[in-house]
């Protein structure tokens, strides 16, 4: 898939925060370690959204593989292994990469977790039987949402679980209170898009043909707001 100059753009923005910005203030969040009320808040919110995602995909996955779409540390590619499947996990950010390589289990099997550095919707990571993109869509607009999803789509068998971020006003609030944070701590600027227009689009669009809607539902912890969206393949 050919990206846009909008896409790389983006793309480019998350690789510099977290790979340079924000890495270190992104490895305390993901960890155990103490952090402000704010940034608890954001914690729990990752939490539950990742529970709430693992939910939507089988408990037996022994015959799946899966990709982890911007894998960030890893904690979503555990759980997915653990339930059997296979995971192929890419984050654009090294520095992620190598703190995902870190924090793997001693216990999980050699190999069940690929981690890589690279871009998501490279082809030489090959096909799936589900696909989790936790977070890793909601810098980029709706259009280009659209255009990562309908290029996994194509690879991908069973299901996509997704989230974006809902245009909300609590959200709309929360991204002006985010515009007060020191910038080292601020990430690239989230893009707000509304269910319907994803929903529209997907019902419309040629490269989703054969593919539905699921579940659907928001996380909102503080200063964390996203929601989740579930693609079956019909």
């Amino acid at each position: 898939m050919m990206t846009t100059a909008i896409y790389d753009d983006r793309r480019g923005r998350l690789e510099t925060y977290f790979n340079k910005t924000a890495v270190d203030a992104w490895a305390q969040l993901t960890s155990n370690s103490p952090v402000s009320k704010i940034r608890e808040t954001v914690r729990q919110g990752r939490d539950q959204m990742r529970g709430l995602l693992m939910s939507w995909l089988p408990r037996e996955m022994s015959q799946a593989v899966l990709l982890d779409a911007g894998c960030g540390t890893g904690a979503l590619s555990v759980a997915a292994a653990r339930r059997g499947a296979t995971v192929v996990a890419v984050d654009i950010a090294a520095n992620l990469v190598d703190l995902a390589r870190e924090r793997a289990p001693v216990d999980l099997s050699p190999g069940v977790v690929d981690f890589r550095v690279g871009d998501m919707l490279s082809a030489e990571h090959g096909e799936f039987t589900h696909v989790a993109a936790m977070d890793s869509l909601i810098h980029y607009p709706a259009d280009e949402i659209l255009r990562v999803l309908g290029a996994l789509a194509g690879r991908t068998s069973g299901s996509i679980v997704f989230t974006f971020a809902p245009s909300t006003p609590l959200l709309e609030v929360a991204l002006v209170m985010g515009r007060l944070f020191p910038r080292s701590d601020r990430s690239p600027a989230i893009e707000p898009v509304t269910e319907a227009l994803l929903r529209k689009s997907i019902a419309a669009r040629p490269e989703f043909a054969g593919w539905r809607v699921g579940r659907t539902a928001k996380v909102s912890r503080g200063f964390y707001t996203s929601q989740a969206m579930e693609l079956i393949r019909s």
